[in-house]
C-alpha cells in the first residue's frame, strides 16, 4: 500500500510515519497538511491509501474525502479522528471513506484498519465496532442518571469531546471521564462507541446552560 498522510499537525504525521516504518507491505510516499496540498499530492503521487484527518486546514477532511473518492474511485481513504461521534462516522462513510479510527486509540487499531482496507474491507475501525441499532438501553433508563450525567450525555450527542464538556461546565477532564464511566455503568453500556450511539439516538435536543 502506497500511503499518503493528511493531517495539519506535523507531529501527528511524524508519529504515523514512525508507526508505519516497519509495517509490512506499506510505504508512506508523502504528506500533506492542508486541503490544497492534499489534492496536489493525490494527483501527483497517486497513493493507494490516504490516512485523512477529519479536521484539516482550509476545510473538512470528510468533504475532501468525498471529493477525492468521486474523482478517484479506486482511492481508499481511512479517516483518523479525535472525535468518537457517531454522526462523524456516518458522514465519513457516506463520503466514501473505508473506515474511521480514533487517534487516541491503540496503535494496533490503526495498523489493523490499514490491513483491513488493504484486504478490500469497508466500514473498518470504529465503524465496524458500532452495535446494530436498538441494542442500547431504552430511553427510560435515563431516569437512573443524575442531572449532570444527563447534561453530559446530551453534550456527547452533539459531538463534544470530554475536554470541550469540561470547559463548558467548568469541570476537570478527569471528572467528565468519571461521569462517562458512571453513565455507561448505569445504562449497562460496555464501550464508548455504544455510549455515543445511545446519546445520539436518545439525547438529541437543547442543552441547559451550566449552573
Amino acid at each position: 500500500m502506497r500511503i499518503l498522510l493528511v493531517d495539519d499537525h506535523a507531529l501527528v504525521r511524524e508519529g504515523l510515519r514512525a508507526l508505519l516504518a516497519d509495517h509490512p507491505h506499506s510505504e508512506v510516499i508523502g504528506e500533506a497538511g492542508d486541503v490544497d496540498s492534499a489534492r496536489q499530492a493525490v494527483q501527483h503521487l497517486q497513493p493507494d491509501l490516504v490516512l485523512m484527518d477529519v479536521s484539516i486546514r482550509q476545510g473538512s477532511g470528510i468533504a475532501l474525502t468525498g471529493e477525492l473518492t468521486r474523482a478517484n474511485p479506486q482511492l481508499a481513504v481511512l479517516m483518523l479522528s479525535m472525535y468518537d461521534n457517531l454522526e462523524y462516522v456516518h458522514e465519513a462513510l457516506r463520503a466514501g471513506a473505508r473506515g474511521y479510527v480514533l487517534k487516541d486509540g491503540p496503535s494496533s487499531d490503526i495498523l489493523a484498519a490499514i490491513d483491513a482496507v488493504a484486504a478490500g474491507d469497508t466500514g473498518v475501525g470504529l465503524a465496524n465496532r458500532l452495535p446494530p441499532p436498538g441494542l442500547a438501553a431504552p430511553r427510560s433508563a435515563l431516569s437512573a442518571l443524575s442531572e449532570r450525567e444527563q447534561e453530559i450525555l446530551r453534550c456527547l450527542a452533539r459531538g463534544l469531546s470530554s475536554k470541550q464538556i469540561a470547559g463548558q461546565y467548568d469541570l476537570s477532564v478527569r471528572t467528565v471521564e468519571t461521569h462517562r464511566q458512571n453513565i455507561r455503568r448505569k445504562l449497562r453500556i460496555e464501550g464508548q462507541a455504544e455510549l455515543i450511539r445511545y446519546a445520539v439516538e436518545h439525547c438529541r435536543g437543547p442543552i441547559d446552560p451550566p449552573v
